[in-house]
């Protein structure tokens, strides 16, 4: 009996400690790495880094000299040298490495074995990544980073890029216009495409860049925002009379850029190789960034005239996504579908889209539309995304890189009020004033006239 009371008070509190340790790795797993999982892990390392590297063939062997020198000094066996290790540094979703490789190693030695490294480790996943000539950095992720999405403290932000996602290796996936100026972004209803775009058009309207809005939708996704959009076009009529504005505008900087730098006047527009940033600041024209949300509604038709004009708007599409890039104007084309079926210039326009997000799919050939002709191998991985994880998507762009990342949540309350709030930066564009969208007023409630009480009587 006394043996059995001895138990049930040493187990019950190891119990409940097992219990809260369970608990807190299901909710709150980046509090569970850095009181558990981080040092059990670092402790692993420490302990089986050589027998890990020679296991999974990442040992070269020894020089000569060492051979001597190990054998003059100690009677031990001459074992095989792993890569020189650097320092551990832990974060708070991992942990990094550095290592040297041995003469004869290269990077991709170490990335076909991330798989086992992870697993014998006791991490979720190893990125590895190169630092300089015969130096890698391995990063451990202790977690599913994309589970619960908490975007990093620091971002690498500035001027025409947006911190907009999450990658699986827990860094950010920042929208950076300068080195991607145009953007193909494809997701079937529900898939999350909406809140990438949220934090797009957030992450833009606190900088002093003119925002244009195409949404044939009636504007039900771009009208909460139309604070801090120089021009919004609502239907397809509005959209092709828009579209002519934005080619004049870009010929109208190409003419600038043509007499800042003396070329002559009747040089073709796609032999400038300068661009805007070029300019002196005090000359130089506000860039744009024009988003065409279901830009399968400006391909669709139902009369000869609906094709002359989806012709005419789909040229100048094209114009945009082709010349627009020197002369500040960058494209977000978003949409459930996208290719050549959708008409004459469809393919040609995805051609001119260096940069790739496919959320959530219907289909195989939506994602191939989207990640074929860039990344095959990534095509799989986007038909993998379950319907229960909202803003996962695949990202990829023309050099055939791509990961995983996922939208933080933000509703569109929170993203109205903060395009409200920078609504004063919009840029003044005369050439689109017509196009400015109506801001609803926000109406007050106003508190009810309190009720005095009135003296009794008889």
């Amino acid at each position: 009996m006394t043996d059995l009371t001895t138990l049930l008070e040493v187990g019950g509190p190891l119990a409940a400690l097992g219990g809260g340790s369970a608990y807190t790795r299901a909710k709150y797993p980046a509090v569970y790495w850095s009181a558990v999982g981080g040092p059990i892990s670092t402790a692993r390392l420490l302990s089986s880094y050589s027998s890990v590297m020679e296991a999974c063939g990442l040992t070269v062997a020894p020089s000569r000299l060492r051979v001597l020198a190990v054998k003059a000094t100690t009677r031990r066996e001459v074992r095989p040298v792993p890569p020189r290790r650097g320092i551990i540094r832990p974060t708070s979703t991992g942990l990094r490495i550095r290592l040297r490789l041995a003469p004869g190693q290269e990077p991709a030695d170490v990335a076909a074995s991330a798989e086992r490294l992870r697993h014998a480790w006791g991490v979720h996943a190893v990125y590895v990544t190169t630092v300089k000539p015969g130096v890698v950095e391995l990063r451990l992720v202790g977690y599913d980073v994309l589970r619960r999405v908490r975007m990093p403290r620091k971002a690498d932000s500035g001027f025409l890029k947006v911190p907009v996602a999450l990658r699986e290796d827990a860094t950010p996936f920042v929208r950076d216009y300068r080195t991607v100026p145009h953007q193909l972004t494809l997701g079937a209803t529900l898939s999350g495409k909406s809140m990438y775009l949220r934090h797009l058009i957030t992450g833009l309207a606190r900088q002093p860049v003119a925002l244009v809005g195409i949404d044939c939708k009636r504007g039900v996704e771009l009208a909460p925002f139309a604070a801090c959009l120089s021009a919004l076009a609502t239907d397809p009529d509005e959209a092709a009379a828009l579209l002519p504005v934005l080619v004049k505008e870009m010929e109208d900087r190409y003419d600038l850029i043509k007499a800042r730098q003396g070329i002559a006047p009747d040089t073709p527009d796609e032999e400038i190789t300068s661009d805007i940033w070029g300019l002196p600041e005090g000359e130089r024209p506000t860039p744009v960034v024009l988003f065409v949300d279901e830009v399968a509604e400006l391909f669709l038709t139902a009369t000869r005239k609906d094709e002359e004009r989806r012709d005419e708007m789909v040229t100048q599409l094209i114009r945009l996504a082709q010349l627009g890039r020197a002369a500040g104007i960058y494209l977000e084309v978003c949409g459930q579908r996208f290719g050549a079926e959708l008409g004459k210039g469809a393919t040609m326009l995805r051609a001119q889209l260096t940069g790739r997000v496919c959320h959530r799919v219907n289909d195989e050939a939506s994602a191939k539309m989207a990640l074929g002709d860039i990344a095959p191998e990534a095509v799989s991985a986007a038909c993998a995304i379950a319907p229960e994880m909202p803003g996962l998507a695949v990202a990829g762009d023309t050099s055939g890189g791509w990961s995983r990342i996922r939208t933080p949540y933000l509703s569109l309350g929170d993203a109205a009020e903060i395009c409200r709030e920078s609504a004063h930066l919009v840029p003044d564009l005369p050439a689109l004033k017509p196009f400015r969208p109506a801001i609803p007023v926000r109406l007050v409630e106003t508190p009810a006239p309190a009720v005095l009480p009135q003296p009794a009587t008889d």
